[in-house]
């Protein structure tokens, strides 16, 4: 990864921090290990169709400018800007404490969600491996899954996800907001090209695995645009589903999406960010549930009325992450290992 200078949007948690610079240093990236007890979370949004989600990474290497979770890099005292790309947080334990979860009593087999936040399959897991373990663990309580990922690192997975697709439900959802391979370079500049994405949809689907594509964000102004030549691409690859959510831009993101945008694209930024406003009652961001998803005015109802037909056009039905999934959870039975008594 090139060098590039440390470029954070001020932290309202850190306020008292100050930092005497005279020049500022290249963002490395660094890696630290978080030993929280939990590994799993309760999501309680109405606008998310989810109720739990594991996320064995904080931070992401994709470093897409749009990421909507750069506010909770805030929370450990690190930035939400190059903070958030090359200082990256994994749970080394996350396994074992997705197996205590699933041996609760109170857990009741609903579908855990991977990537709520970060991206499960980012270039660390090809080394780590934390996101294949916590699938297996899946797999070995026939627990259901559904996953979001813009990473191609999906495929080495093949052989679990079919495991979880036999035995218990399996969804998954490839992240593909642009068919314009420049602008997506220039939004998600460490992220595969949309053209190898697809590809991705291809095997997963050859597999027999439900593929789902995301088309998300939507940037007003930006990647509308491309709304039918993604659908139609991923249906020919053979996505069967499709679902879409508008730009959010929480807190320091909207910073950070704003100066990306008019580095890498400074004659479209004027309108894009005017679009965006236009979407969100003059406004960048709303953060009001049941808008903050889909937008209002006559603009975001467009894209809703685009998207919708053409999904339908291409024969893919709007779908969630997320359906109703058989009751197939499990606990294995374990051999005992109490010592056995003998009347002789």
């Amino acid at each position: 990864m090139k060098p590039r200078p440390v470029d954070n949007p001020p932290n309202p948690w850190a306020s008292t921090a100050v930092e005497y610079l005279d020049e500022i240093p290249p963002a490395r990236l660094e890696i630290y290990e978080d030993h929280s007890r939990s590994v799993v979370a309760k999501n309680d949004s109405p606008d998310v169709c989810f109720s739990w989600s594991v996320n064995p990474y904080r931070g992401c290497l994709h470093a897409c400018a749009y990421c909507y979770a750069r506010p909770t890099h805030q929370y450990l005292d690190f930035g939400a800007g190059t903070d958030f790309e090359t200082r990256l947080v994994f749970k080394p334990q996350a396994p074992e404490l997705l197996r205590e979860t699933f041996e609760r009593p109170s857990w009741k087999g609903e579908t855990v969600v991977f990537s709520g936040v970060t991206d499960c399959y980012q270039p660390l897991e090809a080394s780590l491996r934390l996101t294949r373990q916590c699938l297996e663990v899946c797999a070995e309580y026939r627990n259901p899954v559904g996953i979001i990922t813009k990473g191609v690192l999906i495929e080495r997975d093949l052989d679990v996800l079919q495991r979880l697709a036999g035995e218990a439900r399996l969804s998954v959802s490839i992240s593909l907001p642009f068919h314009n391979e420049e602008l997506a370079r220039a939004m998600e500049p460490l992220v595969a090209t949309p053209k190898r994405r697809l590809g991705t949809v291809r095997k997963l689907a050859e597999a027999g695995i439900d593929v789902a594509v995301s088309v998300a964000p939507i940037i007003p102004g930006l990647n509308d645009e491309d709304i039918a030549r993604v659908l139609a691409s991923a249906r020919e690859a053979g996505a069967t589903r499709a679902h879409y959510t508008l730009l959010r831009l929480p807190g320091p993101v909207k910073d950070v999406f704003e100066e990306r945008l008019r580095a890498k694209l400074p004659l479209r930024a004027d309108r894009v960010l005017h679009r965006i406003r236009e979407t969100r009652g003059g406004e960048l961001s709303d953060s009001r549930f049941k808008h903050r998803m889909r937008g209002e005015g006559l603009y975001a109802q467009t894209i809703h009325q685009l998207f919708a037909t053409a999904a339908r056009k291409v024969g893919m039905r709007a779908s969630s992450i997320t359906e109703a999934a058989p009751d197939t959870f499990r606990r294995p039975t374990r051999a005992s290992t109490s010592p056995q008594l003998s009347l002789f």
